[in-house]
């Protein structure tokens, strides 16, 4: 940045609204922070837009906007962004929140200054986010739904086995038969959204390229290379094996201290949790009744 004047912007995010703050630093010298209420959609992004140019923000490289990330309240504000040329940092919720140290108060303006303070303050740190993929949108949740009707499917599954120990035989097959309807439709319902999937994938050249690339590791099937795309958002950011392993959960860390702390290595909690211990689920690929590794 070759400019004078900077201009960083904080954002807090929720479904129906957002708050935004923005600060100038003009010579080095931060400025006075200004900030506004909007709605979250295009006519609030449009008043968002007006807000800036109002006080004369650029929509270039000397302005970087930060929100957390959202799942998916975030996602009209990211396009928008990549349409007007502004940088934007989509950072993990946890990791700006312990930035802010010991914090007192919270509200969505005060947590908007904070993200716009943190904008400034990490700003060398900062890597900023790709442009939306729409279709890599599309594959997530293609596959959040899966995983969640995969999840009601099996709950059910569950719940009958554990009647089966309780119930007598009559009332046991009633419900098996009230029962079945239910998980007979969800299975439907997976397999034609791993179809959605596979045409997905197929229409993206991209996104194609990495299913491939995947499938050809040993121990990798096809609900795995999925799911790897999608939680490295298509391997943006070069992201290492280290990483990857440590988001996995399969890089055990260490917890000691002098004499008197010595515990054994263990995953950190914040490693993902689908990814161990759960059954082998249906071939993408082969349809309904093929295994797939799903460990990766």
């Amino acid at each position: 940045m070759q400019n004078n004047i900077k201009y960083f912007i904080g954002i807090d995010m929720s479904k129906p609204f957002f708050d935004a703050a923005f600060m100038p630093v003009i010579n080095h010298q931060k400025q006075a922070i200004q900030s506004a209420h909007f709605e979250n959609s295009e006519l609030g992004l449009k008043s968002f837009q007006k807000w800036l140019k109002s006080h004369k923000v650029s929509f270039d490289k000397n302005t970087v906007l930060v929100i957390e990330n959202t799942g998916i309240y975030h996602r009209l504000l990211w396009a928008f962004c990549n349409k007007i040329n502004l940088q934007i940092h989509i950072g993990n919720a946890a990791h700006i929140k312990w930035s802010f140290g010991i914090a007192r108060g919270k509200n969505d303006k005060i947590d908007a200054i904070r993200l716009c303070k943190y904008a400034c303050k990490e700003l060398d740190e900062l890597i900023m986010s790709k442009p939306l993929n729409s279709k890599l949108m599309q594959l997530k949740d293609l596959q959040t739904s899966r995983v969640r009707l995969l999840s009601q499917k099996n709950a059910n599954q569950t719940y009958l086995k554990e009647l089966n120990d309780i119930n007598d035989k009559a009332t046991q097959k009633a419900l098996e038969q009230v029962y079945k309807t239910a998980i007979e439709g969800l299975e439907k319902s997976i397999i034609a959204i791993e179809k959605l999937i596979k045409e997905l994938i197929k229409s993206d050249d991209t996104l194609q390229k990495s299913y491939d690339l995947l499938l050809s590791v040993p121990g990798i099937g096809n609900i795995t290379a999925v799911y790897l795309i999608v939680c490295t958002n298509n391997f943006a950011g070069n992201i290492s094996g280290k990483q990857l392993a440590y988001y996995a959960g399969v890089a055990p860390f260490g917890n000691s201290s002098g004499t008197s702390i010595k515990k054994p290595e263990k995953v950190h909690k914040m490693a993902n949790k689908e990814s161990h211990g759960r059954p082998r689920e249906k071939n993408i690929t082969h349809g309904s009744h093929v295994s797939d590794s799903l460990q990766p």
